[in-house]
């Protein structure tokens, strides 16, 4: 049996300028950070040639071909495996949560099945290979900072050029401002369960369009994006919450989908009690908010009890520094 876990993703800035739509023009950037919330998917030889997979349905069929989760189906059609696999999916989060669910899931897959076959992969291939799969194959409307954070984990800077090129960069973080920012990053479950692909699929279309307001509102976002990882790497993590506040403010123009009442009283809630700004999790619209607060023990505890009245939910976490990897291996020939 092989066992692949990768984690899923805090966006801190620059969001939304990893589509192909936006950078294929003028180039994207964002700061994100891995968390330790995992996908986990497990491999293991069957007996017989079945394929069998084991996620929120279950499926025993005898061709890739008649295989109907696309990622599973995909990803055992580039690489090349036709019989005899037994496939199982675990998660320590909901879909369409805004966390990146799905690019975790595709690196995992990636990540276990290479392992199967007995290929060394490097990080890079792992996440080349989930963009593959989930944009140009299955072509879905999403980004590619998903893929690349599951794959190479920390808090890093992702560079979009304009050829599709990634550049993968560690974030220069002293640890008293990461220790710092962890405290002061607060995330909260709204209880909203929404697909990103409307809303993105929007934001794609008016970005191929060249729609002025979009494009003015992604180069802003980027430039907050940049500008984050320049406090971090001087240590003013505090920032963040004001690049925060500003990024969704704008953010909300790029789709009528992106909020709605009971997210914007939330939003207002928050901004009442402390939090300096906030943002409600990938493409919007429900799934995690995240908030920054800087204020002592007391006004959090009060902070917290205050959202849990309004209905959210708050997840503790810490930073994943080590990416997809492979936690078990026992694969016999």
């Amino acid at each position: 049996m092989i066992i692949s876990r990768s984690p899923v993703r805090i966006t801190l800035g620059g969001g939304g300028t990893d589509l192909s739509s936006y950078y294929s023009k003028y180039g994207g950037a964002l700061i994100a950070a891995a968390i330790d919330k995992y996908t986990l998917v497990t491999a293991h030889t069957r007996f017989d040639d079945d394929i069998k997979l084991n996620y929120s349905m279950a499926e025993q069929v005898k061709s890739i071909d008649e295989v109907k989760h696309h990622i599973f189906r995909e990803g055992l059609r580039l690489l090349n495996i036709k019989k005899g696999i037994e496939l199982t999916s675990l998660s320590d989060m909901p879909s369409s949560s805004g966390l990146g669910t799905s690019g975790s899931f595709s690196v995992a897959v990636l990540n276990a099945l290479h392992t199967y076959k007995r290929e060394f992969v490097s990080q890079k291939q792992l996440a080349e290979e989930a963009c593959k799969i989930e944009i140009e194959i299955l072509k879905e409307p999403i980004g590619k900072q998903d893929q690349y954070i599951a794959a190479f984990g920390g808090i890093t800077s992702l560079q979009f050029a304009k050829n599709g090129m990634v550049t993968v960069e560690p974030v220069k973080i002293s640890e008293e401002a990461q220790d710092e920012l962890h405290n002061n990053i607060m995330l909260f479950y709204t209880g909203i369960s929404r697909s990103a692909s409307d809303i993105l699929r929007e934001q794609n279309e008016k970005s191929k369009e060249d729609e002025g307001t979009t494009i003015e509102t992604l180069h802003e976002i980027k430039r907050i994006g940049l500008e984050t990882k320049k406090a971090f790497e001087q240590g003013d993590v505090n920032k963040l919450g004001e690049f925060l506040d500003v990024h969704w403010n704008i953010k909300k123009s790029l789709s009528k989908g992106i909020s709605n009442k009971f997210i914007d009283e939330c939003y207002t809630l928050a901004k009442k009690n402390g939090a300096l700004g906030g943002k409600i999790m990938g493409a919007g619209g429900g799934g995690f908010f995240m908030f920054y607060h800087n204020g002592n023990n007391t006004e959090k505890i009060a902070f917290i009890k205050t959202l849990a009245k309004k209905g959210l939910k708050r997840m503790r976490y810490n930073f994943d520094f080590e990416g997809s990897k492979i936690i078990l291996n026992m694969k016999n020939i």
